[in-house]
């Protein structure tokens, strides 16, 4: 799974199962993949994914395909189907997947915001960030309203059995950064249906926002450093690092005596010139906080400024999910135990396969 998530995917049949996405928030230009009974996000519309080693064979009636490395079958494989909430519509005329998508097998995923302060700037928009690319294409809308995202919630639950549910945003502002609006839309998808939420947004200005989005719904708490050399930081993503490193560590512990201890985590992504060394030393003390670092392969995604930026090898992200996996054990810090976001998912990284 992990060369898998390095290298990508060839499809002989790029129309099995649900639709691979492409652009907006991330994973952007994945699909999802069931591999041994594990659902994972492989890259398959990068350029790395078109030289990959890995080739899905077209599914049989049965939806069930081999996993060839080659000419050599290694793993048989399935592609979770299209979700039935995809072929409803609101009363106004937009569609489910417009609004929410079905991210790996059985998680709701929402971008409330497709816009951001950051993206709108050359000078300040992160390079590897395609969050405006699906609503320059049409495939979603600029803001999901708190009753459309409840409605889409319910029917994806009631006809798709969805588990848990990620709501993202693009920054709206440099001082609740989201939070707002991510309070407003979690208290109406709560009071639709009962599905536990994560909520993501950069650290906000006032701690105060973790007491107020934990009582409007939110069970837990996505804040993503991405890069974690401060250096590094300015550099692929300068309006972001505007937000140092030293605010999320006092928003992490803040926030971790709300949402409690494996409740918070980070995403990090590996591969774009952090070392080992460093995603390692950040992710032990962000353990010691009780913050799950959710270490994840660097994609590079088509139309950005980083879409010729090589992925990281398999073996770079095994240096570091062994030693992680290995620390997160160690202090009982398990992504089975989370409620609901990336890290209780797991399909955009295998570090869940080293906890063990």
């Amino acid at each position: 799974m992990t060369e898998l998530q390095s290298t990508g995917l060839r499809l002989l049949d790029p129309s099995a199962g649900a639709a691979s996405r492409r652009g907006g928030a991330g994973p952007s230009d994945h699909k999802a993949v069931t591999v041994d009974g594990h659902t994972i996000m492989v890259p398959v519309h990068t350029a790395t994914a078109w030289t990959s080693p890995f080739v899905a064979e077209a599914p049989d009636a049965s939806g069930n395909s081999r996993l060839m490395r080659g000419t050599i079958p290694i793993a048989s494989i399935t592609f979770p189907k299209a979700p039935r909430f995809y072929a409803l519509q609101t009363l106004d005329g937009i569609p489910y997947s417009h609004i929410a998508t079905l991210h790996s097998s059985d998680v709701l995923a929402t971008t409330v915001l497709q816009n951001c302060i950051r993206y709108e700037s050359r000078k300040k928009t992160c390079k590897f960030c395609a969050i405006g690319q699906s609503l320059a294409a049409g495939r979603t809308i600029a803001h999901k309203a708190p009753q459309q995202l409840a409605e889409v919630a319910r029917a994806a639950v009631l006809l798709d059995g969805v588990k848990h549910m990620v709501m993202t945003t693009g920054t709206p502002n440099a001082t609740d950064r989201g939070a707002s609006v991510l309070c407003d839309s979690a208290y109406a998808i709560k009071a639709a249906v009962d599905l536990p939420i994560q909520a993501q947004c950069e650290p906000p200005d006032d701690d105060q926002w973790f007491v107020r989005m934990k009582a409007s719904g939110v069970d837990t708490l996505g804040m993503h450093l991405e890069v974690v050399t401060p250096e590094l930081r300015a550099r692929i993503m300068p309006g972001k690092a505007s937000v140092p490193i030293e605010r999320y560590m006092s928003a992490f512990a803040a926030s971790v005596g709300v949402f409690g201890r494996g409740q918070v985590s980070t995403y990090i992504l590996a591969g774009l010139g952090d070392t080992s060394e460093a995603i390692l030393n950040i992710s032990e003390k962000l353990i010691a906080l009780g913050v799950y670092p959710f270490v994840v392969p660097f994609v590079p995604i088509s139309g950005t400024p980083l879409e010729d930026h090589a992925a990281p090898s398999p073996e770079f992200m095994k240096s570091i999910l062994a030693l992680l996996g290995a620390m997160l054990k160690a202090e009982n810090l398990r992504s089975s135990e989370i409620k609901a976001g990336c890290g209780k998912c797991g399909a955009c990284s295998s570090l869940s396969t080293f906890e063990v």
